[in-house]
């Protein structure tokens, strides 16, 4: 599946890699902004104590998120879903199952109106080929 971003989505990348260095995977630009940098680079793309994060904040004027792509979709929804830590995640007929450890987490997974639960889900559809999201 190809993702496409507009030139906006671009700028940001670009502003992004810029005062990083980290490389950026893919930037989902929702009420907050999303960059999914690549394996291992999670640590250059937020910087010492969150510098780079409240820098692009401030320069954006909107919140960052960043996410590390993972091969294994386990661990790429474990990854989404932080700092929300998950019990079990489970893959069962193109429907990833996932089981939270307690009543808030669950209601945080979900958010109101099922809001943070279908960005989480079109996170992980542009990568991995599934059905739905669904909480336990």
């Amino acid at each position: 599946m190809k993702i496409v971003l507009d030139s906006q989505t671009m700028q940001m990348i670009a502003l992004f890699e810029q005062l990083t260095g980290a490389h950026v995977r893919d930037c989902v630009n929702a009420d907050q902004v999303i960059f999914i940098v690549h394996e291992g680079e999670v640590g250059r793309a937020v910087g010492k104590g969150g510098q780079h994060v409240r820098n692009l904040e401030h320069k954006l004027k909107k919140k960052v998120k960043i996410i590390e792509f993972h091969g294994d979709v386990m661990q790429f929804v474990k990854n989404v879903v932080a700092p929300l830590v998950l019990e079990e995640v489970k893959f069962e007929d193109g429907v990833l199952l996932l089981t939270a450890k307690d009543l808030k987490t669950r209601g945080l997974l979900i958010g109101r109106g099922a809001s943070n639960l279908r960005l989480f889900e079109a996170i992980v559809k542009r990568y991995y080929p599934i059905k739905e999201l669904r909480v336990e």
